[in-house]
């Protein structure tokens, strides 16, 4: 991202749930160049955690580390206590964090299910939860949700991801309306179509299907996700609410 030379987002925290690879990792380090303090989150990775943290602050940024599982209440409550005792605010909520296994259907265990879905939506709800009245203490804020594709067009072996994916959006659009009010804008990016290494969860198969289904012919980056996330926090983005924005060139287009 070029630097224009004023920082948007100085003063602002920035709190990215999963932030430690790929989209998360490329997030944070795109608002901490715009200026903002980043919270690294991650639920067991403290040596990835703590090299980002680094990165930022190398970057002249500021940046703190905390560990948190955000399917557990009492764990969230602590993760919000501590950026308020360190920074005092929050002003920005990238809810990212996410597992991506694929699994048969049929192969499927309850147990499976019922913990992607309440990594991608319980997760969602509490850490928005605790974060949305230090932003309407702020006069505001922003929350972008991290969807995907596979719910808009389909995917085998990924039904739960999709299933909790597309509650995802509901969720979105409920939280823009509700938080309108208080100047707090909620949105879902959807990546599609996105290259690189792969998450531990996410099986380098994923990488294999290649670009003949992406119009623009190549594989997206971290990077182009991470703009988005720039550019719905920066004021210049914030008449943007409830919307589903895809970022997959071209391989689905719809609302």
């Amino acid at each position: 991202m070029p630097d224009s030379g004023a920082k948007q987002l100085a003063g602002q925290v920035a709190l990215i749930t999963g932030g430690v690879r790929r989209i998360g990792r490329a997030s944070a380090l795109s608002l901490a160049r715009e200026g903002a303090a980043i919270v690294v989150h991650a639920q067991n990775s403290r040596d990835e955690a703590e090299a980002l943290e680094k990165e930022i602050k190398d970057l002249g940024g500021e940046a703190m580390v905390h560990l948190a599982d955000v399917t557990d209440e009492t764990a969230v409550k602590g993760l919000i206590d501590a950026i308020i005792e360190r920074f005092g605010r929050i002003d920005i909520l990238v809810n990212n964090a996410a597992i991506r296994k694929q699994t048969p259907f049929l192969e499927m265990s309850l147990e499976e299910w019922q913990q992607l879905l309440s990594i991608i939506l319980d997760g969602t709800f509490l850490c928005t939860r605790a974060c949305v009245p230090h932003m309407i203490k702020n006069g505001g804020g922003v929350v972008a949700n991290m969807g995907g594709i596979s719910h808009h067009v389909g995917a085998k072996n990924r039904v739960h991801v999709a299933a909790g994916k597309a509650g995802l959006g509901g969720m979105t659009r409920a939280l823009a309306m509700e938080l309108a009010e208080h100047n707090i804008t909620v949105n879902l990016i959807a990546p599609g179509g996105i290259g690189g290494e792969r998450s531990k969860t996410s099986p380098e198969s994923a990488n294999k299907a290649g670009t003949k289904s992406i119009p623009l012919g190549y594989m997206g980056s971290f990077e182009n996700i991470a703009n988005m996330v720039h550019a719905l926090c920066v004021p210049a983005g914030r008449y943007i609410t409830g919307q589903t924005i895809h970022v997959n060139g071209g391989r689905f287009l719809g609302p």
